[in-house]
């Protein structure tokens, strides 16, 4: 049997365990990240424990996630009540063999972005304890950031199982709405939430996510959901808000340019976009009649001890009781329209890229003024469950002030994998440690739900090479450098009369006739291959080349009746060295 050692105070305290962990260094972890523990830790099955996909890998739940024998408090403890069966997502991962350690602290009834509205206490920023955690998965976060757990389950509907991850150096999965059953969860609005997954690691997200999900009949919010299984283009766009807010916060504002910049060298080309029609989207969360399901939510409850619920979580469901049936018909219309503006930007943009959160607060200025510093925190958050979208939260830069920032890959339903995909290059980019532990990170893993694109191999020896005229052909199809070579030294290399730009010969004249020649080979899209050779113009053509490795490649070669009076540049090695060559007579 589950027995709890931290159990919900009805003074609305914590008691704390006996054996309160610590961190790397001696730091004393804070105890109200929890609001309680399994002793021993809850798992299936030993046979599941031990031979499981997730065998060794321990875990919390946020305490609005029911699990069998622990209490259910949502935050609240006038609420608290112990469920006989785990919900269905806790379930999955117990099969699968993961070990739950606990229930954990949560802005109450998940409403809020910050960690501070719990009647159980603040839980605290792993980084510098001063600061917000971010919520209301606060508990959540905080027990992975400090490497307490391997993994976490959060909900997310406003940027819950976001924020939190953007200000604790963590990643942060938000999957495409009902993908994962959130039978067992106490809602906080139905039809928008999600439960969401922390980690350390992009890979142990994903491998959660593939035994977490599931479509469960018996939540009427489940979908059977098809996911895109090819990543982004190597040569992707991705979208950059026109106008950002970071309330004065310019430590924020250039870890964010540097992330563009990140983004750029990984293959991305940034595309301004109106971030207009995401706001409105955003302000109708709190600010209509949209508020009414968070009341629907909890309403028996609340009516009958709505004392009982803290401020200003309070004021902010009970104004959900003066909406009116057609209030709510007015704003999920304004909604659908709100929603065709935005759609029109996926039309130029592969994924939105935003902060996860455009400042960081201290746990006193969100107390002093909690709403509108909340609201604050949800700027690039607010929208996305309200569009159908799924977004992945991934660390790009610890300030020089030591706060960590966190960016958002935002894309259609469907996309988990592609962004799953492109976060991991992007978290392993920055080379940042694995949460506030100083681990580094791991090696990267493939993202098993993704196939690999069809490519072909193309070699280039001038015009086309890196930095040169024509180099824009290949990148603009999605073609990645794989790297330099060398041909077999049987080819001469001819400097073309009369082309523009200036473009070499390449001719195969027989073994110890020639040289080894400079070139680069690039990975090109199968898709892509036709429209590329279409552009190369006679006397030029593509064939098989012969490399000094023994290998073969698809290239460029050169018709030999064009090379009637052409300068014999083979001494040189390559097109580099003969333009090189060039400036250096000019000068």
């Amino acid at each position: 049997m589950v027995q709890v050692s931290l159990t919900p105070d009805l003074t609305g305290q914590p008691s704390a365990p006996d054996n309160t962990p610590a961190a790397a260094g001696g730091t004393v972890l804070a105890p109200q990240a929890w609001i309680c523990r399994a002793t021993p830790p809850a798992a299936a099955s030993a046979q599941a424990a031990s031979a499981g996909p997730l065998a060794g890998m321990t875990f919390a739940a946020k305490d609005n996630i029911d699990a069998a024998g622990m209490p259910t408090t949502a935050g609240c403890p006038a609420f608290a009540y112990t469920p006989p069966a785990s919900a269905f997502v806790v379930q999955k991962l117990l099969d699968a063999g993961a070990s739950l350690l606990g229930k954990t602290n949560l802005d109450q009834f998940a409403c809020g972005l910050n960690g501070t509205r719990s009647p159980f206490g603040a839980v605290p920023n792993a980084f510098n304890p001063a600061y917000v955690s971010g919520g209301s998965s606060s508990g959540s976060a905080y027990v992975v950031a400090t490497g307490q757990t391997d993994f976490s389950l959060g909900t997310d509907t406003a940027g819950s199982g976001r924020v939190p991850a953007g200000l604790n150096n963590i990643v942060g999965l938000k999957p495409s709405r009902g993908l994962i059953s959130a039978r067992g969860v106490v809602p906080a609005a139905q039809s928008v939430d999600c439960v969401s997954i922390f980690a350390r690691t992009v890979a142990t997200a994903v491998q959660v996510l593939e035994n977490a999900m599931a479509h469960d009949t018996l939540d009427p919010y489940s979908r059977q959901l098809a996911l895109a299984s090819e990543p982004f283009a190597p040569a992707f766009r991705f979208g950059v808000p026109a106008t950002l807010e970071f309330y004065g916060d310019r430590a924020a504002k250039a870890a964010f340019s540097e992330a563009v910049a990140r983004l750029q060298s990984l293959g991305g080309t940034p595309v301004a976009t109106d971030f207009a029609p995401l706001a409105q989207v955003a302000a109708l969360l709190y600010e209509s009649a949209l508020v009414a399901e968070r009341y629907t939510a909890i309403r028996s409850f609340f009516d009958a001890h709505e004392a009982e619920v803290v401020e200003p979580v309070r004021s902010i469901i009970a104004a959900g009781r003066k909406y009116s049936a057609a209030d709510l018909y007015e704003v999920q219309t304004e909604l659908k329209r709100l929603g065709q503006q935005a759609d029109a930007m996926w039309g130029a943009i592969d994924v939105l890229v935003v902060p996860t959160a455009p400042t960081h607060y201290t746990i006193a200025q969100m107390q002093r003024d909690p709403v509108v510093l909340n609201r604050r925190l949800g700027a690039y958050t607010n929208f996305v469950n309200l569009l159908d979208y799924a977004a992945l939260s991934v660390p790009s830069a610890v300030r020089a002030d030591g706060l960590p920032f966190g960016i958002t890959l935002i894309a259609p339903c469907g996309s988990d994998w592609q962004l799953a995909d492109l976060g991991q290059r992007y978290h392993h980019a920055t080379c940042l440690t694995q949460g506030a532990t100083g681990l580094p990170l791991p090696a990267m893993r493939a993202i098993a739900g993704l196939r690999k694109p069809a490519t072909v191999r193309v070699a280039v020896v001038g015009a086309h090479l890196s930095g040169m005229p024509l180099n824009t052909q290949l990148t603009e199809r999605g073609a990645v450098l794989a790297g330099p070579a060398e041909t077999a030294p049987d080819y001469r290399l001819f400097a073309l009369p009369g082309t523009t730009p200036p473009k070499p010969g390449l001719l195969r004249v027989g073994a110890g006739q020639g040289a080894s020649i400079a070139l680069e080979i690039w990975e090109m899209p199968l898709s892509a291959y036709g429209s590329f050779v279409a552009l190369i113009p006679e006397p030029l053509g593509i064939g098989t080349l012969a490399l000094r490795d023994g290998s073969t490649v698809q290239g460029f070669v050169c018709e030999p009746e064009a090379l009637h009076g052409a300068l014999d540049i083979s001494h040189l090695g390559g097109w580099r060295a003969y333009i090189a060559s060039l400036k250096t007579a000019a000068a």
